[in-house]
């Protein structure tokens, strides 16, 4: 059972991060599947894609879960049936899914230098800490990537824009947390971000 690490940010909240090991037929033989979900994995043309969403299913059932127990809604936010807030993620060989009494989102990603090209297109006064020559430049991107990514997940609001309504304040590497607002409209929320690094990937979360 490859879990990977477990965070307790509070009383409420946990987080679980799976590296992903096993095969496809592996997981495949050890989760139970609505049909919903069946069909969507079974169309999945990615195998990394199904393993890694098999592997969310392989957390949940670490939370006392199950996939029947898991929805979404018509923003595709996930939800659980007993009133719990949940939020998912994966990215080639790690997927991670954190619950809590609050609202929260999360997101994994591998660390790339390709992020550096696509910066301006979810980057926008960040651009004022950050400097593009610096060795940890690509890494700073993936937190705020993360950041954004989050946040989105946590506020699923269509509309919401990485670029123009997410904003992360200077950070360093080392804090290991960060502040990041969203100012959408008539809202303006102000937001906790933590992060933590392995084997070349970020993983960052948000808890309202």
């Amino acid at each position: 059972m490859p879990l990977y690490k477990t965070i307790t940010p509070n009383l409420g909240t946990t987080v679980r991060i799976w590296k992903i090991t096993e095969s496809y037929t592996d997981l495949f033989q050890e989760v139970n599947l609505k049909p919903e979900s069946l069909n969507r994995v079974l169309g999945m043309k990615s195998e990394l894609h199904q393993r890694g969403f098999l592997s969310v299913r392989k957390l949940l059932d670490l939370f006392g879960y199950n996939d029947f127990d898991l929805y979404y809604d018509h923003n595709g936010k996930p939800h659980l049936k007993d009133g719990k807030h949940i939020s998912i993620t994966h990215s080639f060989t790690f997927s991670a899914v954190i619950v809590s009494d609050e609202e929260v989102g999360i997101d994994i990603e591998k660390q790339r230098d390709k992020i550096g090209l696509i910066a301006r297109k979810f980057i926008d006064f960040e651009f004022d800490f950050l400097n593009p020559d610096h060795e940890d430049y690509v890494r700073m991107l993936t937190v705020i990537w993360g950041a954004k990514e989050a946040l989105y997940k946590l506020f699923a609001t269509p509309g919401l824009s990485f670029h123009d309504h997410i904003f992360v304040i200077p950070f360093s590497l080392q804090e290991r947390n960060t502040i990041a607002w969203i100012d959408y409209k008539t809202n303006k929320c102000r937001y906790q971000v933590r992060y933590l690094e392995f084997e070349d990937f970020t993983c960052v979360y948000t808890i309202a």
